[in-house]
């Protein structure tokens, strides 16, 4: 495979954002093996856009011929007050729930789980010099930098939040060095830390990422994070402006059920969640289930996806391309209706292999019943 298709593989939906495909190409030129990494924090159910979002591209990144592996942040979940801040129910959960759940979202989506590496985060936190490296990021960040790249919920705190929480960035940024990835993946929320790593890079005394003696900067992966089906806080966004100040708001959440689907949703669960949707009629612009459509279901280009509609109104009718639902949902073409109706049974059939693995093995499912869900 030329250099040119591992890019297309590695920029296609859902990527968002590449920093920067200069780099990129540079270290493809220079044939330093490319290691990814991906860090989830383990906060509740899985949802379609950690579950989906994450496996398209791990899916595209095993494609492109480059090793991919997820980190299970036990201790940044435990920073983060996640699951009642129990770092023993995180570290049980990461391992079983989510672990198994990641590895069937990634299969859905085309790639292969067993060449996924897992690793906890706290197998590496507590042996070697991972916390030389923090100090030394941290040595080269100042406090204010720091400050901005915690959680929109930290900086609203300012001065009551707990110290660890701003030990948290150069974690992140430390988790890339130590285990020497070259290819950092997130969701576009987590791009603070990663243009931290990138800016750093040059500067680090330990564990530098270093190949044929020259020091590398990391790249930058940023997946779409996928809309909320719930009706924004704002409406009608005027302005792109105004989407950036209530963009947090907007997105799928495990802590609000009816702003996401999970991966391991009874079909009617879906259905129903999908009837509930905000999808105004005719606008295409900031529309959860259009968000849904281009970037799970039209992916890959050409795809079939058929929209039933009564004979009355036109009857069924199938697209092929995301363009072509967009241009007839503007003009009124499809119901609102018709495109809830469509997208609930694409993803219910996508889906069917997840829920009948959590059919067979409950386990998993059954301890997350007992957990505290958090955001």
């Amino acid at each position: 495979m030329d250099i040119e298709e591992k890019i297309r593989l590695i920029t296609k939906k859902p990527t968002e954002e590449v920093l920067t495909v200069e780099n990129l190409r540079h270290l493809l030129e220079i044939g330093m093996p490319l290691q990814h990494y991906i860090g989830f924090e383990i906060s509740g159910y899985i949802h379609l856009g950690t579950g989906l979002m994450a496996g398209a591209k791990i899916a595209d990144f095993q494609k492109a011929g480059i090793k991919t592996r997820i980190f299970l942040a036990d201790w940044h979940s435990w920073i983060n007050d996640k699951l009642g801040g129990d770092l023993e129910v995180i570290q049980k959960v990461a391992l079983t729930y989510f672990k198994e759940g990641m590895k069937q979202s990634i299969k859905v989506m085309g790639g292969d789980p067993d060449k996924v590496e897992f690793v906890l985060a706290s197998e590496i936190l507590e042996r070697g010099d991972y916390w030389r490296t923090v100090i030394d990021i941290s040595k080269n960040v100042t406090l204010a930098r720091m400050m901005r790249s915690i959680t929109i919920m930290g900086r609203q705190m300012g001065e009551a939040i707990d110290f660890a929480k701003l030990i948290y960035p150069a974690m992140q940024v430390a988790d890339i060095f130590y285990q020497g990835v070259n290819i950092a993946h997130a969701g576009m929320d987590q791009r603070k830390a990663h243009v931290i790593a990138i800016e750093v890079a040059p500067k680090l005394r330990y564990h530098p990422l270093v190949w044929n003696g020259e020091k590398v900067k990391p790249v930058a992966v940023h997946h779409h994070l996928l809309l909320g089906l719930q009706e924004p806080p704002k409406w009608p966004i005027e302005s792109e402006e105004e989407f950036k100040e209530i963009k947090a708001a907007m997105k799928m959440s495990k802590s609000k059920p009816y702003s996401a689907v999970f991966i391991h949703d009874s079909p009617e669960e879906i259905r129903q969640k999908l009837r509930k949707a905000f999808c105004p009629a005719r606008e295409v612009n900031y529309n959860p289930v259009l968000d849904w459509a281009e970037h799970i279901i039209f992916r890959e280009e050409p795809t079939e996806f058929t929209i039933h509609r009564p004979a009355k109104f036109g009857g069924d009718v199938t697209y092929t391309t995301f363009e072509e639902l967009k241009k007839d949902f503007a003009e009124g073409k499809i119901h609102p209706l018709d495109l809830k109706n469509a997208v609930a049974e694409y993803l219910i059939e996508l889906l069917k292999p997840v829920r009948e693995y959590f059919e067979k093995h409950p386990e998993p499912l059954e301890l997350m019943k007992s957990v505290q869900i958090t955001r």
